[in-house]
């Protein structure tokens, strides 16, 4: 910015770059701000996910959200629900991972229990093709909780074993409509050792580790059922994070972030280096979408202009 510029100039600048993308008044002068560090090279296609912005601070709807996605460069509002697509679709945006449908908490009740695989299925498929009708490329799925009733640790464990295979059974099922739909299925990997908070970690996730989710998807051998890669999980449970993308290179559908630890914004309080990790992404060709995923801490809109900044190699 010009060193002549006082005050006045540039009131009258935010004014008149408000009025010219007829942006909502709430978000007023902090989204300028945060324009100025937008993303600039876009080679990292990045994606807001909804719920962590949509409960935080000042509790963002759907139409602002999509509006902060614009100024800062992002081209997807992602785990959204289909009831907020055609506001995501009006701004030029994309979901670029949908929720799979299910009620609660879907990571609790995934492809590793009989009891609940049917209605996973089910859901999945719809979601599969709501997807499909919309344009979208990817639907999310989970391994599940450990235990036989997903509410009750005293029902008795699935094994990993068993969890593996009745996976693969489930995930085989519908690999062959997604391919027909062109949608993906992305399986999460979560970390099982936070116990602070039910939305930093999740005890008894039994896909908690990553070689164990590779080892599921290899199994089903579908290019349409990839792996969610969360940066945050995998640094937890198996650290080693950029060996980790190399070798996981031909399965990863998906991308997430969030400081660790805990989950907050990817800044100097936390231990992950994310801008490297940024650059191998791109060196294995990945394509697809980051999605910014932490739980903000401060001013939402401040955190994840920095984090859009960072993860823009």
């Amino acid at each position: 910015m010009p060193d002549h510029l006082n005050r006045r100039d540039v009131m009258q600048m935010v004014a008149a770059v408000a009025a010219a993308t007829s942006l909502v008044p709430p978000v007023s002068g902090a989204v300028l701000a945060a324009a100025e560090l937008a993303a600039q090279k876009g080679r990292i296609h990045q994606s807001i996910v909804y719920w962590c912005f949509a409960s935080a601070g000042d509790k963002w709807d759907i139409e602002k959200m999509c509006q902060i996605a614009k100024q800062l460069g992002c081209t997807s509002i992602e785990l959204a629900d289909p009831q907020d697509w055609p506001t995501i679709k009006k701004h030029g945006l994309c979901c670029a991972i949908a929720p799979n449908g299910m009620p609660g908490a879907p990571f609790m009740r995934g492809f590793n229990n009989p009891r609940y695989q049917d209605e996973v299925i089910v859901r999945t498929t719809k979601m599969i093709d709501a997807c499909a009708d919309a344009g979208f490329p990817a639907v999310i799925a989970f391994n599940g909780y450990k235990w036989r009733d997903a509410d009750d640790p005293k029902s008795g464990e699935i094994s990993r074993a068993e969890g593996a295979d009745n996976c693969v059974k489930g995930l085989k099922q519908i690999a062959g409509h997604a391919e027909k739909k062109g949608v993906t299925i992305c399986l999460e990997q979560l970390n099982s050792r936070d116990s602070s908070n039910p939305m930093k970690g999740h005890p008894g996730y039994q896909g908690d580790d990553v070689d164990y989710v590779a080892g599921i998807l290899r199994r089903v051998g579908s290019d349409r059922v990839k792996m969610l890669f969360d940066i945050y999980h995998v640094q937890i449970m198996n650290g080693d994070v950029i060996r980790r993308i190399e070798e996981c290179k031909d399965l990863i559908g998906h991308v997430h972030t969030a400081g660790n630890p805990g989950r907050g914004e990817l800044d100097n309080n936390q231990e992950i280096n994310y801008p490297p990790i940024m650059r191998k992404l791109l060196e294995i060709g990945y394509e697809g979408w980051v999605g910014q995923e932490f739980v903000p801490t401060r001013d939402p809109l401040e955190g994840l202009r920095e984090a859009v900044a960072l993860c823009d190699v």
